[in-house]
């Protein structure tokens, strides 16, 4: 008998303007802003139709009967604006390439967005797991942007720069004197 072997895509919808959910009002921290929800009219259907044309565009009726064999959403977080997809394992690359090429949203939303393939994965188990460290990090970086720490390592990284201004490091001295051809034998 044989297995049928998948890969699962773990892809981000980011959105590079401002999201259609925020306001100019509210005071959104940045990194929500770059990972903002999917509007409600987004739904896993809709999702699904536009892979599949990015897949037919790109790699015509071939590329659909390849892809389209064991192709599913499995996982779809609108507030996240996560999903896990379910592709074949020998062409998985097709359909990461149809996300790269999308670069808007279906009709009612025409919002300009990146679909980004985080994690290319074997097993759903693993991409579960990555979606779960991926969401707790994005809260993370929003609560220490809102707390008025900022970027912590980047902080570290320019104080370590000014200590190192302070002193003058030669790594290596270069000759400046003339050389002949006779001396460089």
């Amino acid at each position: 008998m044989v297995r049928v072997k998948n890969r699962y895509l773990v892809v981000n919808i980011l959105y590079p303007t401002s999201s259609p959910a925020a306001k100019a009002g509210d005071a959104v921290p940045e990194p929500l802003q770059f990972h903002a929800p999917t509007p409600d009219a987004f739904h896993t259907g809709q999702f699904m139709r536009l892979v599949r044309e990015g897949i037919a565009e790109l790699f015509g009726d071939y590329g659909m009967g390849m892809a389209s064999r064991t192709l599913k959403v499995i996982y779809w977080s609108p507030a996240t604006s996560t999903a896990i997809i379910r592709c074949p394992r020998e062409h998985y690359e097709m359909v990461w390439a149809a996300l790269t090429f999308t670069t808007k949203l279906p009709r009612p939303m025409d919002t300009p967005v990146v679909f980004k393939v985080v994690r290319v994965s074997g097993t759903i188990r693993k991409a579960e797991e990555e979606v779960i460290t991926r969401a707790k990090g994005i809260i993370r970086k929003a609560k220490e942007m809102e707390k008025g720490r900022g970027d912590l390592v980047m902080e570290g990284v320019v104080q370590a720069v000014e200590k190192r201004g302070e002193r003058d490091v030669v790594l290596a001295r270069v000759d400046e004197g003339e050389e002949s051809e006779s001396d460089s034998d």
